[in-house]
């Protein structure tokens, strides 16, 4: 008899523990991944005298064509007339999921915008163990899978009249303001080719701005010591599962985990940038939860600095 009243508590325990994982779970697959977030944040960047620019920063879409609650919430962005966007790649997760980004974005087309890929606007996502990430802070070298129609993803930006910044240089006026912008292709992958592009911001522009799907150190050093003065990242996903009261448990890259998402400072080469890096809007479809990490957009002002 006592064996079996010690036996009562520890399987209680085990009950309540089995319970809690479950409901965590639910809440996870079942709600969070859809409680899409708009942040705002202030970024003293621009000279003084300047007006300030409202920029919407998208990141890691991950769409699939039947995922309506998601394509509708991006839509509806269009209604904050934003003065420029910026998109740090990730959109597909679906061989067909293109003329979906495409209508997704909609609107927002007719805005200024800049962009770069990731890599899953390269390839389509596969079945992985996604503890793996807890240890892995780098691609695997053996990128294999099933090619997705990236080539039909840049045309449509492209021809929408977005900047293509994948190991390029740009420049836009917006309102008054001259953006210069130079970008790299997914360093995630080992695409980018900082060297293609590398070179002290331009003097005459108002502001550089750094662009790149993964924020490795390599790239913010390298754009920050060119005197890029905003640089604007996404891939981490923000750590995808959280801890309340510890934060991101990984940021799938080298980057301080303290800064996986959100607006930070990074220091290199004698100068000084901003950082943003978005949680992101989606998730592998093999991977569809949040924990204590809502997917969002965040709306990036762009003051003068005081």
């Amino acid at each position: 008899m006592p064996q079996h009243s010690a036996l009562k508590p520890a399987a209680l325990a085990v009950g309540g523990l089995a319970l809690t994982g479950a409901a965590c779970v639910a809440y996870a697959t079942g709600y969070e991944v859809r409680a899409f977030a708009l942040r705002h944040a202030v970024v003293p960047v621009l000279p003084v005298g300047r007006a300030p620019l409202r920029v919407l920063h998208l990141s890691d879409l991950h769409l699939v064509p039947s995922q309506r609650a998601k394509r509708e919430w991006v839509r509806g962005l269009a209604d904050l007339e934003p003065d420029l966007v910026v998109t740090t790649g990730d959109n597909l997760a679906h061989l067909d999921a293109v003329p979906a980004v495409l209508d997704t974005y909609g609107e927002l087309l007719h805005r200024p915008g800049v962009f770069v890929l990731g890599s899953n606007d390269y390839w389509a996502p596969e079945p992985r163990n996604w503890a793996a990430y807890l240890w892995r802070k780098s691609a695997p070298d053996d990128v294999q899978g099933t090619r997705l129609p990236t080539d039909d993803l840049v045309r449509g930006l492209s021809e929408a009249g977005w900047l293509d910044l994948d190991n390029a240089r740009g420049r836009l006026r917006v309102g008054d303001v001259d953006l210069e912008f130079v970008g790299v292709d997914d360093p995630h992958l080992r695409y980018d080719r900082y060297e293609d592009v590398a070179g002290p911001a331009a003097a005459d522009a108002d502001l550089t701005v750094g662009v790149t799907h993964a924020p490795y150190r390599r790239t913010l050093d390298a754009m920050t010591s060119d005197g890029a003065g905003l640089l604007i990242a996404g891939h981490t996903h923000g750590g995808q599962v959280c801890v309340p009261g510890y934060g991101a448990l990984v940021t799938n890259c080298d980057l301080p985990r303290e800064q996986v998402k959100g607006l930070s400072r990074w220091s290199a080469g004698g100068h000084d940038a901003w950082l943003h890096v978005s949680a992101g809007l989606g998730t592998s479809p093999y991977s569809p939860f949040r924990f204590a990490c809502r997917p969002e957009a965040t709306l990036l002002e762009l003051v003068p600095v005081r």
